[in-house]
C-alpha cells in the first residue's frame, strides 16, 4: 500500500469508544453553560477549543491516545455545545403562552433532526469551503494549533503542552467566584449605569461587570468590539435620546424606565432591522462560493468514489448522506405531526401544515447552511449572526403560514392565531439547530484538515455530538426555566423578574411572529434599522475597498449593539480592546515578535474561554440550587446574603471585581508573551 507510505497518520485509532464517552460528558457540561449564557445575554461561545485542552488532559493518562482522537473528543463535544443555540427561538413558545414547559421528545427530535441535517447540508461544501477557499476559520485553525502543541507535534511542544489545562481552570475559578459573589451570594452588581438627562432626552452611560463576556470580546476581537460600540452609540446617544425628547414621559415610570420602555419597544426593533438586513447582504456576498460548493457536490454525486481514494479526503458517501437526509426529514415529519395534532383543526389542513413545514426546515436549513458555514469561516462560530438568519427564517415562515391560515379561514379562532404563531416558531427552531451546527461543521472540519483526520469519521463524530446534546437541552432549558424564569414567562407568581433571563432573540422572534399574524408589527422602526444597515453597508464596502480589506465595519456586529442590553455589550466591547492593547504591548517590545505574539495569543484565547466556562458553570450550579430550594418551599435567591443599604457597595464591588480580573487577565497575557 502505497498510501501509508505518505500518511504518517494511517494506524492511527480515531473513533475510540473512550473517545466517545468522554466527548458525551464534555457535551453535557458545554451544552449546559452553553444554554445558561445564550438564555442569559444572546450569546453563545465556541466549545472546540476548551474541548481540545480538555480532551488532551484527560487522554493523556490513557493508553496510546492521539491527535487524532483527541480532535473527535473536541469534534463531538464543539457539535453539543453549539446545537444549544436553539434556544434562540424555543423559549419564544413559553412567552408566547403556548406551551409552559418543555416536552421532553419534541424539543429533543427537534434538535436532534435539525442538527443532523445541519451536519449533512454542509459536508458537500467541505471541498470548497475547507481545502480550496483561503476563508480565515479562526477558531478551527486555533484547535488545530492547540492540537498540535498538545501533542508535542511543534518544537518543544512538550513543555507547552500541559500549560493550556492550567489557562482555562485559572480563567474558570476566577469568573466563577466572581459570578458566585454576584448572582449567588448578591453582594456584588452585575452592572451599573449612569442615566443623566439634557433637556427631555435621557441618556445612559452603561457598564456591566461580567467576567465572561470580558472573555467573549477577547475572542471577537477589535473591529467587533468597536462595531457594537458603534451600536451602542446608535441606540443610547441617538435613538433613546431623541424618542425621550419627542415622546411624554408617562407618569408612572421614572426616567430610567422611560428610557428602557422605549429601547424594548422602538429601539430594539431598529436593531432588528440592521441584523436582518445584514444578514441578507451576507448571504448575497456568498452567492459565488455556495454556487461554487453545490457544482462540487453534485460533481462527486455524479463521479461515484474515484476522487476519494486518499483516508484525508474521504466523506460520508453521497448514499448514506440520502438516506440520513430523508431519515432526519422523516422524523421532522413525524415531530410537526405531533405539534400540529395538538390543535384542533381538520386533517386535510393538518397534513398541509406538515408537509409545508417539513419543506420550509429543509430548504431554508439547506440554504442557510452554506451561507452559514461561510461566515464561520469568515468570522468565527462565536460571532456568526445566526440570530439574524434566524429573524429573515422566522419572517419567510410566518408569513407562508400566514397566508395558508388566511385561506383556509383558521384565524376567526383566537386559539388557532395562537397554535399558528407556536407553529411558526418551533418550525423556526429546527431551521435554527441546521443553521448552528452548519456553522459549526466547517470550522471542525477545518481543524481536521488541518490536523489530518479521516472526514467520514468526523461527520460520525458530529453526528453522535448531535444526538447527545439534543437529549440534553431539554431538561437545562426546563431546570433554567423552573430557577430563573424568561422575561415574559415566569413559572410561578412573585419570582423576582429582575433574576430572569431575558433571552433576547427568542423574545425578539416571538414579538416579531406576534406582530405578522396579528398584523401590528412595526415595521416602520424595522424599516428604519434596514436604512441604518444599509448605509452601514456601503461604509463596509468603502473601508474595504481603500484600505485593501484591512480595515472593515461588521454591520452583523452594529445591529447587536443596538439590539442586546448595553450592560451585556459594554464589557464585550472592553474586552476587544484589551485583546488589541495586549497584542500590541506584546508585538511593540519583543524582538521575536512572530512566536512570543502566537503564544501570548494562545493563553488570551484560552483564559477568555476560561472566563466563559466558568461564569456560565456557576449559572448552571446555582440554576439548580435554585431550584431545589423553590421546590421545597424555598426562596429564589437560597444563598442571598440580604444586607442593608448595599446597592452603591455591591455596584463598586463589581466594579473592583471586574477590574481585577481584567488586570489578572493582562498579566497572564503579557507574561506568556515575555
Amino acid at each position: 500500500m502505497t498510501q501509508h507510505q505518505h500518511d504518517p497518520y494511517a494506524g492511527y485509532r480515531e473513533l475510540t469508544l473512550r473517545g466517545m464517552i468522554l466527548g458525551a460528558l464534555i457535551t453535557v457540561v458545554f451544552t449546559a453553560s452553553n444554554v445558561y449564557l445564550g438564555l442569559k445575554v444572546g450569546l453563545t461561545f465556541a466549545s472546540s477549543i476548551p474541548a481540545a485542552v480538555i480532551s488532551m488532559a484527560l487522554l493523556k493518562f490513557a493508553k496510546g491516545s492521539n491527535i487524532l482522537e483527541n480532535n473527535m473528543v473536541q469534534t463531538q463535544a464543539s457539535a453539543a455545545g453549539t446545537l444549544s443555540t436553539i434556544i434562540f427561538v424555543l423559549p419564544g413558545l413559553l412567552m408566547a403562552g403556548y406551551w409552559n414547559g418543555f416536552p421532553f421528545w419534541q424539543t429533543t427530535l427537534l434538535c436532534m433532526a435539525g442538527g443532523i441535517l445541519g451536519v449533512i447540508f454542509t459536508i458537500p461544501l467541505r471541498y470548497a469551503m475547507v481545502v480550496k477557499s483561503d476563508l480565515p476559520y479562526p477558531e478551527g485553525v486555533a484547535a488545530a494549533e492547540i492540537l498540535k502543541v498538545g501533542s508535542g507535534e511543534h518544537e518543544g511542544g512538550k513543555q507547552t503542552g500541559g500549560s493550556g489545562i492550567a489557562e482555562i481552570a485559572t480563567g474558570g475559578l476566577l469568573a466563577g467566584i466572581v459570578s458566585f459573589c454576584t448572582n449567588g451570594l448578591r453582594i456584588a452588581a452585575d452592572s451599573a449605569s449612569y442615566w443623566f438627562k439634557s433637556g427631555a432626552a435621557v441618556f445612559q452611560l452603561p457598564m456591566g461587570f461580567s467576567l465572561a463576556l470580558l472573555g467573549a470580546g477577547y475572542l471577537v476581537g477589535l473591529t467587533g468590539g468597536l462595531a457594537i460600540l458603534l451600536g451602542i452609540f446608535i441606540a443610547w446617544g441617538g435613538a433613546v435620546p431623541y424618542f425621550s425628547a419627542h415622546l411624554p414621559q408617562p407618569e408612572n415610570l421614572d426616567m430610567v424606565g422611560f428610557a428602557m420602555q422605549l429601547w424594548k419597544e422602538k429601539v430594539r426593533f431598529i436593531g432588528a432591522g440592521t441584523i436582518g438586513i445584514a444578514a441578507i447582504w451576507t448571504l448575497i456576498t456568498l452567492m459565488k462560493p455556495m454556487a461554487e460548493g453545490m457544482r462540487l457536490s453534485f460533481k462527486a454525486f455524479k463521479g461515484g468514489s474515484e476522487a476519494s481514494a486518499e483516508r484525508v479526503e474521504q466523506d460520508l458517501s453521497p448514499k448514506a448522506m440520502i438516506l440520513w437526509t430523508l431519515g432526519m426529514m422523516l422524523i421532522l415529519a413525524l415531530t410537526f405531526w405531533q405539534f400540529v395534532a395538538d390543535a384542533h383543526i381538520s386533517g386535510g389542513l393538518a397534513w398541509l401544515l406538515v408537509i409545508v413545514c417539513t419543506l420550509l426546515a429543509s430548504l431554508i436549513g439547506f440554504l442557510v447552511a452554506a451561507a452559514c458555514g461561510y461566515m464561520a469561516g469568515l468570522v468565527g462560530s462565536s460571532s456568526s449572526p445566526i440570530s439574524g438568519i434566524g429573524i429573515i427564517s422566522i419572517i419567510a415562515i410566518s408569513l407562508v403560514l400566514l397566508l395558508i391560515g388566511d385561506s383556509g379561514g383558521m384565524f376567526a379562532d383566537e386559539a388557532n392565531r395562537k397554535f399558528m404563531l407556536a407553529l411558526a416558531l418551533f418550525c423556526g427552531s429546527s431551521v435554527i439547530s441546521v443553521a448552528s451546527i452548519s456553522n459549526d461543521n466547517l470550522q471542525d472540519l477545518k481543524t481536521g484538515y488541518l490536523v489530518k483526520a479521516t472526514p467520514w469519521r468526523q461527520q460520525i463524530a458530529l453526528i453522535i455530538g448531535c444526538v447527545v446534546g439534543a437529549l440534553v437541552i431539554s431538561p437545562v432549558l426546563e431546570l433554567l426555566y423552573q430557577a430563573y424564569g424568561f422575561t415574559g414567562a415566569m413559572p410561578r407568581e412573585g419570582m423576582d423578574a429582575a433574576q430572569a433571563l431575558a433571552a433576547p432573540q427568542a423574545t425578539l422572534m416571538t414579538t416579531i411572529a406576534t406582530g405578522i399574524f396579528s398584523h401590528n408589527l412595526q415595521w416602520n422602526y424595522i424599516f428604519t434599522g434596514i436604512a441604518i444597515g444599509v448605509a452601514l453597508i456601503i461604509v463596509d464596502i468603502v473601508l474595504k475597498k481603500s484600505t485593501a480589506s484591512r480595515m472593515s465595519l461588521p454591520v452583523l456586529a452594529v445591529g447587536m449593539g443596538i439590539y442586546l442590553p448595553p450592560s451585556v455589550n459594554m464589557p464585550i466591547v472592553i474586552g476587544a480592546i484589551l485583546a488589541a492593547f495586549l497584542k500590541h504591548t506584546v508585538a511593540k517590545r519583543s524582538s521575536n515578535s512572530e512566536g512570543r505574539l502566537k503564544n501570548a495569543d494562545r493563553i488570551g484565547t484560552l483564559f477568555a474561554a476560561g472566563l466563559i466556562v466558568g461564569e456560565s458553570l456557576i449559572g448552571v450550579i446555582l440554576a439548580f440550587i435554585i431550584a431545589f430550594s423553590v421546590t421545597n418551599g424555598g426562596s429564589d435567591a437560597p444563598l442571598a446574603l440580604a444586607l442593608d443599604n448595599w446597592d452603591t457597595a455591591a455596584k463598586w464591588l463589581g466594579l473592583a471585581f471586574f477590574i481585577t480580573g481584567m488586570m489578572i487577565f493582562a498579566k497572564r497575557v503579557l507574561k506568556a508573551g515575555k
